[in-house]
């Protein structure tokens, strides 16, 4: 694998391909240029990935079907501002995502929203978008206060009938369908009978903050993006920090999580998005006001290689085992993208997942490279945090949310207080 040469292809800047819609059928204007746009900060995001295509995948691993009804999506802001605007994505889609309306609320209790709040969203200053495939869009600067920590609603309304391509697989939120129509203007709960737990189309918020403000991405697989904590809780390790910064006074700070389930560092996935060298740029590098960046990766690299191959719709290929070299690889191809635009990289350390030995003395070669191979600008030990001090391949217990992976929420706590914080701010070690 060269591993250079996928970062190399994935850092060219993408093509440019959504219109906004008129009043008029088939009508196009052009985007609507924000003045701010340069003192724009992300709030929120989420990674876009592919919804696996297989007529026999299990219903865990098919998006719900949306069309000729409105989506209503909770997305938590890390950071406030006067100022918003919404990004959707259509990166995995193979037709136009046509967007009839869209608004965004303050969010009250399940689907409910504070009418007073309710606004509608506006692309080119139209009320509807066309987003081609492989494109995403935002829309339109809109006057709103957004306030760190407290939930907003996105609702979308697309007369296609259609399952969505694009997705975010696990959001670990609960996120709301209406009935048949319109509903994007309904303050009402009752209006939106349906839940999923994953989100569909929308990729991020930004604001114009109300202080100079950057942001940290925390980018990587399951364990950053918070699997098998508790839902609705906003109980993984990005969120965690984000509650350490403000309560140590930093509110021009915002925290994006930018994790994926299953996701690998070197190898794509049909479930688990794709490998992290190839979505860093995307992910990671062009989140608005980015300044330092977190990698979590590692473990999925190290045991899908292992598993055995299987008939339908099989999550794990490549079946391909991965060495020290080609991983070590890996981390440095991410850490010479992100010092080219001048982002601070953190390590992290892959923490135990009860693995057989084989695939334990990879995880120990590796975080022994990270720990002390001084190619990162600063690392956080997780192994340490989370492992058991008498048997250190394994988590410690009260930190193991029971499949020995994955931290429970007590786990992720542990985690993000095991971030220095002048690491993640650039303000020392």
């Amino acid at each position: 694998m060269n591993v250079a040469a996928v970062l190399a292809a994935a850092t060219a800047a993408p093509p440019v391909a959504a219109q906004t819609l008129s009043n008029a059928p088939g009508g196009v204007s052009a985007p609507h240029p924000s003045s701010t746009a340069n003192a724009r900060v992300g709030a929120w995001a989420t990674a876009p990935q592919a919804v696996a295509q297989h007529p026999g995948a299990p219903s865990f691993n098919r998006a719900p079907a949306v069309g000729g009804r409105t989506v209503r999506q909770i997305v938590f802001p890390t950071l406030s501002g006067n100022e918003v605007r919404v990004r959707f994505s259509n990166a995995y889609g193979s037709q136009p995502l046509v967007i009839e309306r869209a608004s965004l609320a303050v969010s009250l209790r399940g689907a409910a929203v504070d009418a007073a709040s309710l606004r509608n969203l506006t692309f080119g200053a139209q009320p509807g978008a066309r987003i081609a495939p492989g494109a995403s869009l935002e829309s339109d600067p809109l006057p709103f206060a957004v306030r760190a920590g407290t939930p907003l609603a996105v609702s979308l309304f697309t007369r296609e009938s259609k399952t969505p391509t694009t997705w975010h697989k696990i959001a670990q939120q609960t996120a709301f369908l209406s009935a048949a129509g319109d509903f994007v203007d309904n303050a009402q709960a009752a209006s939106f009978p349906s839940r999923f737990t994953n989100t569909l189309w929308l990729a991020g918020l930004s604001v114009v903050p109300e202080v100079p403000s950057h942001a940290i991405v925390a980018i990587g697989d399951s364990i950053t993006d918070g699997m098998r904590s508790t839902l609705n809780a906003n109980r993984r390790w990005p969120d965690g920090l984000a509650r350490r910064l403000e309560s140590a006074g930093r509110r021009d700070v915002a925290v994006l999580n930018l994790g994926i389930s299953g996701n690998r560092l070197l190898n794509d996935s049909p479930c688990y998005g794709e490998r992290l060298i190839a979505r860093f740029r995307r992910d990671a590098l062009e989140q608005p006001g980015v300044k330092t960046v977190v990698v979590q990766i590692g473990i999925n690299d190290i045991n899908f290689g292992y598993v055995a191959p299987h008939a339908g719709l099989d999550c794990d290929v490549p079946h391909v085992i991965v060495t020290v070299p080609e991983m070590i690889a890996g981390y440095q191809s991410l850490i010479a993208a992100a010092r080219a635009r001048n982002v601070r990289i953190v390590g992290t350390t892959i923490p135990p997942g009860k693995l057989p030995p084989e695939r334990e003395a990879v995880r120990e070669a590796v975080n022994r490279w990270v720990r002390t191979g001084g190619a990162f600008d600063g690392v956080i030990d997780f192994d340490a945090a989370l492992r058991d001090p008498s048997q250190p391949t394994r988590m410690l217990p009260r930190l193991d949310s029971g499949d020995g992976t994955h931290p429970s929420d007590a786990g992720y706590a542990a985690m993000a207080d095991a971030v220095p914080l002048p690491l993640v701010l650039g303000t020392g070690k």
